[in-house]
């Protein structure tokens, strides 16, 4: 019976048979002693799980820049040199801090391994010549001298006619300016370079203003308090302004012949923006030394007044502007017409409610800055606080390579 008694007792098993459950309460009770492996049951049979690691191999890492060169294959099978490249990358908004993700220490430096490595074939590459640069047409040149030939039209129209009359020259000469401006911006150096999208139309609304109020807004501010106010044509800044369409054309035409031809021949993107800003600078400093010129004859011509301060800021704000939206940056433009304009329009509009009961407190501004320094003082004001931070951003837009390189289509 005690044999019988010691072989109930549960214990260590000794063979690979089925653990019961006396087995599993002895390994409960002695936690601490080496047991013999225990068995499994029969199951399906399961693969080994040691070498995890191995069972799924580990990718290699992808190449960054050939994701790159890919998404812009087109850029990389048609550009001539590194230059254009980078022109095209910095255009998709990939600057220097981008590169360094390409382990590029510039945006330069990521086009040449671009460069090299799409140029990089069994059979030597065929040179490709440089795009010849922009050449003067004489249909464009025609153009830019149309809008001062209408201007001149209507202006010798307006003295020669009173009443009905000129109202009627006045409303045909200002269509006839109207489209003849929109022509003379279609065609040529000042018509947009990138791909063609939807203008808005505040932009086109603040120039038009900008140009009435040469015309009509220092007469308004100085009749405003009289009891009868008549409406006084300044008519020599808008003949001005009209006659410069054609050296600014020139000057946009130098901007970009120039910009062109270093496109080829910088070897970075610091070199172009470092050759490419002086000739800006003059080229904007030509056009205000030509729209100088034509206001001084203008207002000789006319027996007028020559408003230099009003008229010259005007005409870089123009030029800016335009400068800007034909080379694919319009917000900045907009914004800057946008409040040249309304700071003009509040000036007429706080001196007319002046007028009103229990109001004349309202042209308190506007009155003490015409006492001081005249009428154009308020469009001087307007339109030079709009231009000069107009002028520094172009100089930091129009001096890219990519504002003076086609846009590439998205992939």
């Amino acid at each position: 019976m005690s044999d019988l008694g010691e072989l109930d007792h549960p214990g260590t098993p000794g063979g690979v048979g089925a653990w019961d459950e006396r087995s599993r309460e002895w390994l409960a009770q002695h936690p601490g002693k080496p047991t013999a492996t225990e068995p499994t049951e029969p199951t399906e049979p399961t693969e080994p799980t040691e070498p995890r690691a191995t069972a799924t191999p580990r990718r290699a890492a992808a190449d960054p820049v050939k994701a790159l060169m890919h998404r812009h294959r087109d850029l990389c099978a048609r550009a001539v040199d590194p230059l254009e490249i980078a022109a095209g990358l910095e255009a998709h908004g990939i600057t220097d801090r981008t590169a360094a993700r390409f382990r590029h220490r510039d945006v330069f430096s990521l086009a040449e391994e671009m460069h090299a490595r799409a140029t990089h074939t069994d059979e030597p590459p065929i040179p490709t010549p440089p795009p010849p640069a922009p050449r003067a047409h004489a249909a464009w040149i025609l153009l830019t001298l149309l809008p001062g030939a209408v201007c001149t039209a209507t202006v010798t129209g307006l003295h020669l006619t009173q009443g009905q009359p000129r109202l009627a020259v006045a409303a045909a000469g200002a269509l006839a300016l109207t489209l003849s401006t929109r022509a003379a911006l279609s065609r040529g150096p000042l018509s947009r370079t990138t791909t063609p999208t939807p203008a808005p139309l505040t932009p086109h609304l603040c120039t038009y203003w900008l140009l009435a109020y040469a015309l009509l807004g220092n007469g308004l501010l100085t009749t405003a308090d009289a009891p009868h106010p008549a409406w006084l044509l300044t008519t020599a800044p808008l003949l001005a302004l009209t006659w410069s369409c054609a050296p600014a054309a020139w000057t946009a035409h130098l901007l970009t012949t120039h910009a062109r031809r270093r496109l080829h021949t910088s070897r970075g993107l610091e070199d172009f923006a470092a050759a490419v800003r002086p000739v800006l600078l003059a080229a904007v400093a030509l056009y205000l030394g030509a729209l100088t010129a034509l206001l001084a004859l203008s207002a000789t011509a006319l027996a007028e007044p020559a408003p230099y301060a009003q008229t010259i800021p005007l005409g870089a704000l123009l030029l800016l502007s335009r400068l800007l939206t034909t080379h694919g940056s319009r917000h900045a433009p907009a914004i800057a017409l946008t409040a040249a304009a309304a700071t003009e329009a509040t000036a007429l509009a706080t001196t007319f409610a002046s007028r009103l009961p229990a109001c004349a407190f309202l042209d308190t501004p506007v009155q003490t800055l015409v006492d001081a320094a005249g009428p154009s003082a308020v469009p001087a004001l307007a339109c030079t606080a709009a231009a000069l931070p107009l002028l520094w951003h172009a100089t930091h837009t129009l001096t890219h390579a990519s504002s003076h390189t086609p846009r590439e289509p998205q992939c």
